[in-house]
């Protein structure tokens, strides 16, 4: 009878301590704001940011895949070949007689990528040649931070957590053989470093990426339904989003997940 008592004497204490150290795993991989650094930033388009839907990272049109008008390009060296894809940044204007007083801050979402000009100087027309590190925002998220006037303005950057409702939304095309997703409204750092799908009827299967914020896989999965495996680049956190689509999925549609990163 003593052994029967301190068996479930015991209990309580063990999975005390198993939710203390799972608290403080979940709690290592919630992404925190980055240090602040000096780069530059532009803007393209006008006050519609029409010009600015689409863009390299394949979202499409940002209105109706929840990212609005706050929103810029990379130069190369922050866009990591797609890598930096729904990273999310605090940007100010600095050091500039076109900056707004207190110097506001615009929040935004790395959609795009600003190429390379090699026939203009890094110092004139040039903005997005690397290594310089630049933003070129749509308008009126530069507006959120200074004049547009100004053409270019000196600025202070920092990554933060991306603050998105809801799970991930997964949007498919390709066909029978090749499966092409679209990952997007990923909340945490924003990006995705690997990715895995796997059908009803098969195991985990590695997607290579793509480009931009998509991953594909050569295989047939017509069918079934399918869940994701994903990691995120920059906190290294991986979840599992079940049974996302249904056995009946089709190209063109977008999926919708509980799950998002932290």
């Amino acid at each position: 009878m003593a052994s029967f008592l301190q068996t479930w004497s015991i209990k309580p204490l063990i999975m005390a301590f198993l939710v203390m150290n799972l608290s403080k795993s979940i709690a290592v991989q919630i992404y925190r704001p980055g240090p602040w650094s000096l780069a530059h930033a532009t803007f393209y388009g006008d006050e519609s940011a029409s010009a600015t839907m689409g863009g390299a990272c394949g979202y499409g049109n940002l209105f109706n895949n929840g990212y609005g008008v706050d929103t810029a390009a990379l130069s190369s060296t922050l866009f990591k070949n797609g890598y930096a894809c729904g990273t999310c940044y605090q940007i100010k204007c600095v050091y500039s007689p076109w900056c707004y007083k207190g110097s506001p801050y615009a929040t935004i979402t790395a959609t795009n990528i600003c190429p390379p000009n090699w026939s203009q100087d890094s110092n004139n027309g040039g903005w997005c040649n690397p290594p310089r590190t630049h933003f070129d925002m749509a308008k009126p998220a530069f507006m959120k931070i200074a004049q547009w006037k100004a053409g270019i303005v000196p600025v202070m950057y920092r990554r933060v957590p991306c603050v998105k409702r809801g799970g991930l939304r997964f949007t498919f095309q390709g066909n029978g053989y090749w499966l092409l997703v679209y990952v997007m409204n990923v909340a945490g750092g924003g990006d995705v470093a690997n990715m895995w799908v796997k059908g009803s009827r098969t195991g985990w299967i590695s997607m290579s990426h793509n480009w931009g914020a998509s991953y594909q896989a050569f295989a047939t999965l017509g069918g079934q339904a399918l869940s994701f495996k994903l990691t995120s680049y920059t906190s290294r956190e991986t979840i599992i989003a079940w049974n996302v689509a249904p056995a009946n999925w089709n190209v063109g549609m977008t999926y919708k997940s509980w799950s998002n990163f932290h």
